[in-house]
């Protein structure tokens, strides 16, 4: 594929930029990290803040991705300092130890799968398109696929991995249906596996819930790319990263992904741990975070009309405090 072609892949509407434009609040000279940088859709816009003197440092562990975005950069953000590191979110302390970098002041992570990803139909993310089941966001270093959870898992497992990542309702028969077919056949497909996924389900079940589909490739994305362990890595480096006053923005697309973001922010922004009963405070503990959206950012009408994909989006952000380590 040419770089025109990779460009043009990749280009996606950035969902809730200006609410992230506004709680980052970059400035000239700040270093800002996209830990999610995709084909750039944010880091594009957001890099006008950090001019002059910025530094830009992309993290992605998806080739295609890291490949458009560094054309999308070189072609229209060429004199911002921009750095592209490939790897998972998830090994953000290493990746920033090896470049060198002293402290970030504001990250964003806009998390789940990219509109490219779901757009490209041989990834296998999209349930909307047949293609083989894959679903890994980094194929060169990734083993795991979905059409191997699919086809060694335990029923029992397969039941667990629905209900817990996909919060499927139905994962017992799901799991039941795939066992029945594999015992035929492997499940190789993504049509098969909607094919499965609606007989699965019942029809009453299925008029009421969109593409009966979703949830069940949900889950199996999350445990292909262990999506969950990563994001609980992902924050807890960034936040140490962060300069004293730095902030970090995370976009979640599922209540899976927001739980972890909510609770590790309102977790750091506790002051006094002492016991309700305690006389006065003897723990001397400080909060390390400043939480700046008390509710989650969402998409008005008119950006979820012009960004269909932007409806589930919630956007929460954080500042790190001046006395914080």
């Amino acid at each position: 594929m040419g770089s025109r072609d990779l460009k043009t892949e990749y280009r996606h509407i950035p969902v809730l930029l200006h609410e992230c434009r506004e709680n980052l609040a970059l400035k000239a000279g700040e270093t800002y990290c996209d830990c999610t940088l995709g084909g750039a859709g944010h880091a594009i816009e957001l890099a006008h803040d950090i001019e002059p003197g910025g530094m830009l440092i992309g993290i992605d562990q998806d080739e295609m991705a890291h490949r458009a975005a560094a054309e999308r950069m070189e072609a229209e953000m060429p004199d911002v300092r921009f750095l592209p590191l490939r790897g998972n979110f998830a090994q953000l302390d290493e990746l920033l130890l090896a470049a060198k970098i002293p402290g970030v002041d504001a990250f964003l992570f806009d998390l789940g799968v990219s509109s490219p990803q779901l757009d490209i139909s041989s990834r296998g993310f999209s349930y909307a398109q047949d293609a083989p089941l894959d679903m890994r966001m980094d194929p060169g270093k990734q083993n795991l696929t979905a059409a191997e959870i699919i086809n060694t898992s335990t029923e029992a497992d397969l039941t667990w991995i629905l209900r817990t990542y996909g919060e499927e309702k139905w994962a017992p028969r799901i799991a039941q249906f795939i066992i029945r077919q594999r015992q035929i056949a492997p499940v190789t497909t993504t049509t098969q596996l909607v094919e499965l996924i609606r007989a699965a389900i019942p029809q009453g079940a299925r008029k009421t819930r969109g593409n009966p589909a979703k949830r069940t490739f949900q889950a199996l994305r999350i445990k292909v790319n262990a999506e969950l362990d990563a994001l609980e890595s992902g924050l807890d480096a960034a936040i140490r990263w962060l300069n004293p006053g730095g902030r970090i923005a995370v976009i979640s697309y599922h209540s899976l992904e927001d739980r972890i973001v909510k609770e590790k922010f309102a977790q750091l922004a506790k002051g006094c741990v002492c016991p309700p009963e305690a006389p006065f405070c003897v723990c001397g503990h400080e909060p390390i975070l400043t939480i700046k959206t008390k509710r989650p950012l969402v998409a008005d009408e008119e950006e979820i009309e012009r960004n269909p994909r932007s409806k589930s989006a919630k956007l929460r952000v954080a500042q790190k405090t001046d006395i914080a380590r």
